[in-house]
């Protein structure tokens, strides 16, 4: 299979993969095997890495491409050859499918390894130049353009996988190969994923925080504004989560349930321009008093200089600050790291842990 180009169905946006699938196919998709002319043996299924959005998995999308692949040959329908014409054995290999190679291992030490004859390919036999199909020239076969699509259901994760059940090159007596589509999902910038839970951060004003809001304060991934009304007499505090029930990401094979939305909420401070306009000492009396130094006091107090500073300096710095220094100013969804990373159990065809989506050809 040479090569792929495509345009995303269901409203996702265009796109081109054209020569995407040059790196993975060729003609070359059956190897040598030593037991002798005849015995090929399938490539096994092609495992191809496909990008995809949250947008996509939550909202499902369709992707239309057209594939090129190495097909039998019409004419002769794989034989190489035309009408009853016969192969001849290969006088370079003797009929064998290969010849053998000697490599000096040491100096008093010679090794041999067979090789497949490349006079015949491995067959054993060949077609002479005039008996060669006309279509395929003796090659057995011709390439191949088709029209296939895979679907992206709602609440597909990150490394599930989409069969195109016999896809894949051909080759005579052997049976097609799969390809499959290994889903790898890009970061988003407002939303990660847990199973099929998501987190998200929304920002408010002092003056929400303090007497509530009613308003939209997030666009979903399917374009909906999500509008939230706080409950009355609640004052939110910096970095406090609430949850929306239901509209997190849609549970696959089950698009009509879902999962739950987590809002970590932040509280956007004044700046000091606001500050020079307002009356400061009627604000003052208005707010909780001040905090005081701790009773009783230290026997040695040190006065140091207030200065501003970026955690992310520190992050850079040289001096090995421990983890548990910066979970502090990380807050995390879940209590471990590990609670959002998307699940990928391997790259093994038939071991990641799910059934592939299959797409019989």
């Amino acid at each position: 299979m040479d090569g792929l180009t495509g345009r995303g169905g269901g409203g996702g946006p265009a796109f081109d993969t054209a020569d995407l699938f040059a790196q993975f196919f060729g003609s070359e998709g059956l190897f040598f095997d030593p037991a002798g002319p005849g015995s090929r043996r399938g490539r096994g299924p092609e495992v191809i890495p496909h990008e995809v959005t949250l947008e996509d998995l939550y909202n499902g999308k369709t992707v239309k491409m057209n594939m090129e692949r190495e097909a039998l040959c019409g004419q002769c329908h794989g034989s190489g050859g035309k009408g009853n014409a016969k192969p001849r054995k290969c006088v370079d290999c003797d009929g064998k499918g290969f010849t053998m190679v000697h490599t000096q291992i040491s100096p008093s030490r010679l090794g041999s390894s067979r090789v497949m004859c490349t006079s015949c390919q491995g067959n054993g036999e060949k077609f002479k130049e005039k008996d060669r199909c006309k279509k395929c020239k003796g090659e057995k076969t011709v390439k191949e353009k088709k029209r296939q699509e895979i679907i992206i259901e709602k609440g597909m994760a990150n490394g599930q996988r989409i069969v195109l059940a016999g896809a894949g090159d051909e080759q005579p007596g052997v049976p097609a190969g799969d390809v499959v589509f290994d889903l790898k999902v890009l970061p988003h910038d407002s939303f990660e994923r847990s199973g099929n839970d998501l987190l998200t951060h929304v920002k408010i004003t002092l003056s929400e925080a303090l007497f509530g809001f009613s308003r939209i304060i997030l666009t979903h991934l399917d374009g909906r504004g999500i509008e939230v009304t706080s409950p009355p007499g609640k004052i939110l505090k910096s970095e406090e989560s609430i949850i929306l029930r239901g509209e997190g990401m849609p549970i696959h094979k089950r698009p009509a349930e879902k999962g739950d939305l987590y809002v970590i909420i932040s509280i956007e401070m004044p700046d000091d321009e606001w500050l020079k306009t307002i009356d400061k000492k009627a604000l003052e009396s208005l707010l909780p008093p001040k905090r005081k130094s701790p009773e009783p006091l230290p026997e040695v107090v040190t006065e140091a200089k207030f200065e501003e500073s970026d955690i992310m300096d520190v992050r850079t710095g040289s001096f090995p600050a421990g983890q548990a220094f910066f979970d502090q100013f990380s807050h995390q969804f879940g209590d471990d790291e590990d609670d959002w990373e998307d699940e990928d159990d391997g790259d093994e065809y038939d071991d990641d842990g799910q059934q592939p989506e299959c797409t019989p050809q």
